[in-house]
């Protein structure tokens, strides 16, 4: 069983950094593909970024690219997403993810996940 806990959630300035992380209480990140996905108000989920298993290759979405970046921790069993120059429009309630049956690049479908946590609130204001 896969058991996910998100954290680092808040409300940050326009501009600002802030660091999410999600917990793996039964497992290290091994063996399957590991991501963020994120619901803006009134919209749907949407892929973040996502990391593969080995050699740990990343994918990002286009509106993220070149502001956050995706990261694990294998020995503390850690997932994590750096948030640089964040904008108001990258405000949403951010989830982790864990695709354990389908491929990394697959895993941007949400479809396509298996496990999820309970989400973090990051709110931008301007």
């Amino acid at each position: 069983q896969v058991q996910l806990a998100e954290s680092g959630g808040e409300l940050v300035q326009e501009g600002g950094s802030l660091r999410l992380s999600c917990a793996n209480s039964d497992r290290t990140f091994t063996n399957f593909g590991a991501g963020w996905f994120r619901q803006p108000p009134g919209k749907e989920r949407e892929f973040v970024a996502a990391i593969s298993w080995t050699p740990g290759y990343t994918y990002y979405a286009d509106s993220v690219k070149g502001r956050f970046t995706i990261s694990r921790d294998f020995a503390k069993k850690m997932l994590y997403l750096q948030m640089n120059n964040v904008k108001p429009e990258d405000t949403a309630v951010y989830y982790c993810a864990v695709a354990i049956h389908s491929t990394t690049q697959e895993m941007k479908q949400s479809h396509n996940v298996d496990y999820w946590g309970h989400g973090t609130q990051v709110t931008v204001s301007s």
